[in-house]
């Protein structure tokens, strides 16, 4: 295996740029959830296509715990969030500290965890710093395929935000110094299934969306200090997707999902802009915009998918709304994002290996409902780089397809390791987070 060096970006412009309002998407990073604007797609990104156990890994490290969330990256750094079981080890926790949740009860779980943050360098994978965060008994289970530490965190080069859901949400510098955090309390999930939303973040403002099977709201905080600017009550069950948070027309708006509405809501005040129907149980995909567009999904016990046209979304949209472009009810995700790239909307059905691709602004199919050969399911969001798309299995197994209107396999790649966590790549680097390991993909 042969072990890559990293060319490291100038932090002179980087530093400039972390001060603007949209340093969270500067393209040359992945600096959240899904990437620059939330979007999957790496705009600069050349990583290899091919990969095995044998070819184009250049390095593999065995990483603790278990997480779904996606490493961001920054610099020469990438962090990363997992929860690990205790068995007796000592750490001091940070702020928010080791203790029982109210409501908790042994039988839920009866394994501590202990919730880590880890700074790593890209060069070789060996960890700069890791902070323990809080250590506790959790409250609830959660679903088997879940983790305990689901949610990715988020940087604008100067501050890192860790989110741990009913455990915690913490802000460190770069260099792991805790600066604040914060409690919201217990956050009860539908079914004991477990937490798994990420924290938003544009400019100097931080959104944490906390819909539960009791208070449900949606939060706006400083991300240098963690102190509340808005909070709005949320009629709303449990749900899963992170904010999606866009400028257009000169107001900057943060879009929620849930079951029973979608909503967009200003994010200087909280006044919410628009409204309309909500989507299926369980809503756990993150939407997505694409030139003025917004593309919502879920998929349990029943379909949905919406596209919204955020110039004409004012009020309620409910019903025959101009703003609703079309809807569609099948074959829609249950787990995965969908992933808008170059005008082909991509949507994995349930978290099967079958795949449907649409004509973004009309909605009319491309190709789909289609069987993937070779991936079993999937959780991992559809990722869009140099012209391709890259769709991970579970099983380890990972299909990358030409982007456009034909359903085109360039490349099927297998490691060994299962993947429920989505790529994050940086120039010609791809990062995958494994049930076990940790992969840098580069030749």
């Amino acid at each position: 295996m042969r072990m890559l060096g990293v060319t490291l970006l100038s932090l002179f412009p980087a530093a400039l740029f972390a001060n603007t309002n949209d340093a969270v998407n500067d393209e040359r990073f992945w600096a959240q959830w899904r990437g620059p604007r939330m979007a999957g797609i790496s705009p600069n990104g050349n990583p290899p296509m091919e990969w095995s156990e044998t070819k184009n890994v250049a390095w593999k490290i065995d990483f603790p715990g278990h997480g779904s969330s996606t490493p961001i990256i920054w610099e020469d750094r990438l962090y990363v969030l997992t929860a690990v079981p205790a068995e007796g080890e000592a750490t001091k926790p940070d702020e928010v500290g080791s203790q029982r949740r109210r409501g908790d009860m042994a039988s839920a779980n009866e394994v501590e965890q202990i919730f880590k943050v880890f700074a790593l360098r890209r060069s070789d994978g060996s960890v700069v710093w890791e902070h323990t965060a809080n250590r506790a008994l959790p409250h609830e289970g959660k679903q088997q395929n879940n983790s305990y530490a689901s949610g990715s965190a988020v940087t604008d080069g100067v501050h890192l935000i860790a989110h741990f859901g009913s455990w915690g949400l913490y802000g460190y510098d770069l260099e792991g110094t805790l600066l604040w955090s914060k409690d919201f309390g217990t956050l009860r999930t539908r079914g004991g299934f477990g937490e798994g939303t990420s924290p938003a973040l544009f400019g100097d403002t931080l959104v944490v969306q906390w819909d539960s099977e009791d208070e449900s709201f949606i939060v706006a905080l400083d991300k240098a200090t963690g102190e509340e600017r808005w909070r709005k009550s949320r009629d709303e069950v449990t749900s899963w997707a992170t904010p999606l948070v866009v400028s257009h027309g000169g107001r900057i708006q943060v879009i929620a999902t849930g079951e029973r509405r979608v909503m967009g809501y200003d994010l200087e005040s909280g006044d919410v802009i628009w409204e309309g129907d909500g989507l299926t149980l369980n809503a756990i995909p993150s939407p997505v915009e694409h030139d003025g567009i917004v593309y919502v999904t879920s998929g349990f016990r029943g379909n949905a998918a919406r596209a919204i046209r955020l110039s004409d979304a004012k009020g309620d949209i409910t019903g025959a709304s101009k703003a609703v472009l079309w809807e569609l009810d099948r074959d829609t995700p249950y787990v995965p994002s969908p992933l808008v790239y170059e005008g082909i909307l991509y949507l994995i059905k349930s978290n099967s290996a079958i795949l449907t691709a649409l004509d973004a602004e009309t909605g009319r199919a491309h190709y789909g409902p289609a069987r993937l050969e070779g991936l079993s399911e999937v959780y991992a969001s559809p990722t869009g780089v140099k012209g391709h798309v890259i769709i991970l299995g579970r099983d380890g197994n990972a299909l990358v397809l030409k982007n456009g209107p034909e359903l085109t396999i360039v490349a099927r790649n297998s490691l060994d390791d299962g993947f429920d966590a989505s790529p994050a790549i940086v120039g010609n680097e791809m990062y995958l987070r494994g049930y076990r390991h940790l992969y840098k993909i580069a030749e």
